[in-house]
């Protein structure tokens, strides 16, 4: 994160989505080891055979390793690839802009710079309330509205935006330099450029 900072810009937060998300994904990584031994159990013990004629004790490992197959698939496919993707977007709040990066393998991101920011408004469902989370809106004017979902303590991260508005400088051009008179502009920016001699 250091590298992409500006000069005398500051890291305020940087948070993660609100962990509900990962509940049924956690739930079926302790689900699905246990379905597992107890479908392999049940299979050793030869109920396979009384429930279906036509499979023989040759079919034991087959179909072990089939019920063995499908929990790996659901544990890879469905549970690591959710945290994977929880763990991959961070909203982080620096003195100057906020960021929101999503994406492990292919990145996506956007910045909103606090100047920009008109107004910061929080929506939350009946859920969120319950688990102090929500969604934050930040009116940028004519570009529309960028969106941080599903923030957790999302009360204490629009302070935190709110009070990183405050303290922006007032009147600021350049890198901590307020510029008042037209004397003090750098050449290339005065009407007709440098005088060539």
């Amino acid at each position: 994160m250091r590298k992409e900072l500006l000069p005398g810009e500051q890291v305020i937060t940087i948070t993660r989505q609100q962990a509900r998300s990962l509940f049924f994904p956690a739930l079926a990584f302790l689900i699905a080891p246990a379905l597992t031994g107890y479908a392999c159990a049940w299979i050793v013990k030869g109920n396979a055979q009384r429930l279906a004629p036509f499979i023989t004790v040759e079919w034991t490992p087959w179909l072990m390793g089939v019920s063995v197959g499908l929990a790996a698939w659901l544990l890879i496919g469905y549970s690591i690839r959710r945290v994977m993707r929880w763990h991959s977007i961070r909203y982080i709040l620096t003195s100057r802009r906020i960021l929101a990066k999503y994406g492990m393998f292919r990145r996506r991101d956007w910045q909103v710079s606090l100047m920009a920011v008109r107004n910061v408004g929080v929506h939350q469902s009946l859920l969120q309330r319950t688990l102090h989370s929500g969604n934050i809106s930040l009116d940028t004017g004519h570009s529309g509205t960028a969106i941080l979902a599903d923030v957790p303590d999302v009360a204490k991260f629009r302070g935190f935006i709110l009070d990183a508005m405050d303290e922006l400088p007032q009147g600021e051009v350049f890198e901590g330099q307020v510029l008042t008179e037209y004397d003090q502009l750098p050449w290339e920016l005065r009407e007709g450029g440098r005088d060539e001699r």
